[in-house]
């Protein structure tokens, strides 16, 4: 249960409204039970949407005043925007973040926790409301709050703190509002934390990283929106990611209730946000899968089965085995329902299930020679266009009737497929593709075309278009037959098909007098099967899951080396550590296989400490989005650089074996931060290393503390006397640099934010 009753709201305007007509605090059984279908909504809640809606339509479609603000006139008026229907869109946007901080002030709801899902957007958020001279601030409350800060930033570098934006980010603080989101310096957020824990922070905008692992709750918890970005689309939140985010309202011992509030706009319902709410049991979803490192630690330890055993015993296997109940449950009543149309269709001359499996190879054959001719046409079609040129005057089919028409582009799709724009006969302009000309086109002369012709031109086209209807009425265009077709389908197809027939008329059950009857009984029977099959599969797909993805990893790491058959002959048999193995057990890193893989190849081999770290950082760096230039630029012929392609290719390497082991491709060498830590090693400032970066220094940081931890554990690698001597000595090398980077790289801002 939550520490303190949560009430919710919704935002329209500038009004602040419960989201439900009666308190909803769902904290035991029977409220749980009572409330489960749907909480009562707040009627003036709804009502307030509506109106807010009608008025957003009215503005859409209203007058707009003329140039000196005089009266209405004609020239003024503005369409109104309209849907697919015709009807009037209304287009609701949500409050501005200075009324809603004003409203929640006036409310007495703060300190408020005000979720945006993207780190530009909470330092926008805090710019507007500096910009706008808020202060939610007392004198005294902002002195508090200048002690703090400066005790907590007194040991960075003077040098460093322009470029990491500080004295706005102080500026703010001392009126009471700040973003809290990963791209900030740890220090920076820690110092947010305290003042907002403290109280003497009234508003802090933060993305959902705030809502995970971090004590700060607060009186009230807004939400922007209802979506966000989770790497590769918008989607809209969970019941359990509403639930964690709310979580941080109410204080214990402080408030009497906590608040949530959503703001309205044109996508947020009020029965939407009631689903959200209302909800207290979510899926919990093991994200548990068997990594390199992994492997060899449970095979140096036990045998084949004890690990595979050991696996199959963890939640992530249960949760599959659990959804097997039901795919197992579904296959039984299949089954149930197979033997049921199997006594509807049952045949007094033969046995009726191989009769209907004969007519089902049939159908099946007849739609895969159908497809195969489809294909054929197709590619006979794409054929003829990509032979044709601007100027081609060709005939294709249109409806019922063929139309002449004269080629005025040409081109191809992301798929190679060739595609016509030809100019008809009616003046109309029409885009040819194999797909919506099957039968294909057929040259029949051709058209001198000026390449300054516009056929979106009127009069261009009109010209054109008079020329060709000229030629067709001397006779010049005629068509010369239809074009030859493709080679005809295989004849062992139709032979196919042929003979099958034949054993369908031969069988016993074809001479029944009720065999349409049984044969419309059989077609449910065959879909059953298949349904049947289906499951089936998917049960076995679902049952060891996690024990054949650690096959998998092994099939992997026996490629590599790092693991080697006891029995040359039993390739399923035991599987013994080697001395790469044993190297990489101790490697624990998101990319262990890629560290330990540069290792053995000797890819680290001779570079000096400031290098390392640059080499080291691109099996370290995740990016967050597809960036041209992230940080400083790479020579292609210095030693990182050349260092860098090969981890390129090692990645690559490891990726390709995945693939054959039909695993999820691990994450590659990214390079784009190591030209920065280099620099940044070799005693570069922190301006000079995001001078033209897209970088956060906050992501420097947190991304050079975790390179910190990797070399650290390169620099504690001892060669074991079990390994092969080549091994051994490049093992001892790359330690001796890594500590020396380790030195190089845990300094300035680096070192004070891991103190």
């Amino acid at each position: 249960p939550r520490p303190v009753p949560l009430t919710q709201h919704m935002m329209v305007g500038r009004r602040l409204l419960d989201l439900y007509s009666v308190p909803v605090a769902l904290e035991d059984a029977h409220q749980e039970a009572s409330h489960a279908a749907q909480p009562p909504l707040n009627p003036d809640l709804l009502k307030a949407v509506r109106s807010a809606r009608r008025a957003a339509a009215g503005q859409a479609g209203g007058y707009s005043r003329g140039a000196r603000g005089g009266t209405h006139d004609t020239g003024g008026w503005r369409a109104p925007h309209r849907g697919r229907d015709g009807a009037r869109s209304a287009r609701l946007r949500p409050p501005s973040r200075l009324a809603v901080v004003d409203a929640l002030e006036q409310a007495h709801l703060l300190p408020a926790i005000v979720f945006v899902f993207s780190r530009a957007g909470c330092e926008q958020a805090v710019s507007q409301l500096a910009a706008a001279g808020v202060d939610l601030t007392t004198q005294a409350e902002a002195e508090q709050i200048r002690e703090v800060i400066d005790r907590r930033t007194s040991e960075i570098p003077a040098a460093d703190l322009g470029v990491l934006g500080f004295h706005s980010w102080a500026h703010a603080l001392q009126r009471g509002y700040a973003a809290h989101h990963a791209g900030l310096l740890p220090v920076f957020k820690e110092t947010v934390e305290e003042l907002f824990s403290a109280g003497l922070v009234k508003v802090v905008y933060a993305t959902e990283t705030l809502a995970l692992g971090i004590n700060m709750p607060a009186r009230t918890v807004v939400l922007e929106s209802l979506r966000k970005w989770n790497g590769s689309a918008h989607v809209t939140l969970t019941p359990g990611e509403y639930t964690q985010l709310t979580g941080r309202a109410g204080r214990r011992g402080i408030d009497v209730e906590g608040h949530a509030v959503v703001l309205a706009a044109d996508d947020v319902e009020p029965a939407f946000v009631s689903s959200l709410a209302s909800r207290r049991t979510y899926p919990l979803v093991s994200a548990f899968r068997p990594t390199y490192n992994m492997a060899v630690n449970l095979l140096s330890r036990s045998s084949r089965a004890r690990a595979r055993e050991v696996l199959e015993s963890s939640f992530a296997q249960f949760q599959a085995d659990r959804g097997v109940v039901e795919l197992a449950a579904q296959a039984r009543r299949a089954r149930r329902s197979l033997g049921a149309l199997e006594e509807q269709m049952a045949c007094h001359l033969g046995d009726f299930r191989e009769y209907a499996r004969l007519r089902q190879r049939i159908a099946e054959a007849e739609a895969d020679l159908s497809r195969d001719k489809r294909a054929r046409r197709r590619a006979e079609a794409g054929r003829q266009m990509e032979g044709l040129a601007r100027g081609s005057v060709v005939v294709f089919r249109k409806g019922r009737r063929q139309r002449h028409a004269v080629v005025v582009g040409t081109g191809a799709d992301r798929t190679g497929t060739p595609y016509l724009t030809v100019l008809g006969e009616d003046s109309k302009i029409y885009n040819l593709t194999p797909d919506t000309t099957p039968e294909g086109v057929l040259r029949v002369g051709s058209l001198t075309v000026a390449a300054s012709l516009e056929v979106r031109r009127p009069r261009d086209r009109d010209r054109l278009v008079t020329r060709l209807v000229e030629g067709m009425r001397a006779g010049r265009f005629e068509e010369a037959g239809r074009p030859e077709r493709g080679p005809r389908a295989s004849r062992s197809a139709a032979e196919q098909i042929d003979q099958l027939r034949r054993q369908m008329r031969s069988h016993p059950c074809h001479a029944c007098p009720h065999r349409e009857e049984h044969a419309r009984v059989g077609r449910k029977w065959a879909k059953a099967v298949a349904q049947a099959e289906r499951l089936t599969e998917r049960i076995e797909r679902r049952t060891g899951t996690i024990a054949r993805l650690f096959d998998a990893v092994c099939q992997v790491l026996v490629a590599l080396g790092y693991l080697r058959p006891v029995a040359q002959q039993e390739p399923d048999g035991e599987l013994a550590v080697t001395g790469a193995g044993r190297v990489l057990a101790r490697v624990y890193a998101e990319r262990d296989l890629l560290i330990a893989q540069c290792l053995r190849q000797g890819v680290w081999q001779g570079l000096g400490s400031s290098e390392l770290a640059g080499a080291v950082s691109a099996c370290v760096y995740e990016p967050r989005a597809n960036v041209a230039s992230l940080s400083l630029p790479v020579a292609p012929g210095s030693a990182l650089g050349r260092s860098l392609r090969q981890e390129l290719d090692v990645a690559r390497r490891i990726n390709d074996l995945e693939a054959l082991a039909r695993l999820e491709l691990s994450a590659g060498a990214e390079p784009a931060m190591a030209a920065g830590v280099q620099a940044w090693a070799e005693g570069a400032s922190l301006a000079q290393v995001l001078e033209d970066s897209e970088m956060t220094a906050g992501d420097f940081v947190r991304w050079s503390r975790q390179l910190l931890d990797v070399l650290g554990q390169l620099a504690t690698l001892q060669p074991d006397s079990r390994e092969d001597q080549a091994l051994g000595s490049q093992v001892a090398e790359v330690s001796r640099t890594a500590a020396e980077a380790s030195l190089d790289v845990d300094r300035g801002v680096v070192a004070f934010s891991g103190m």
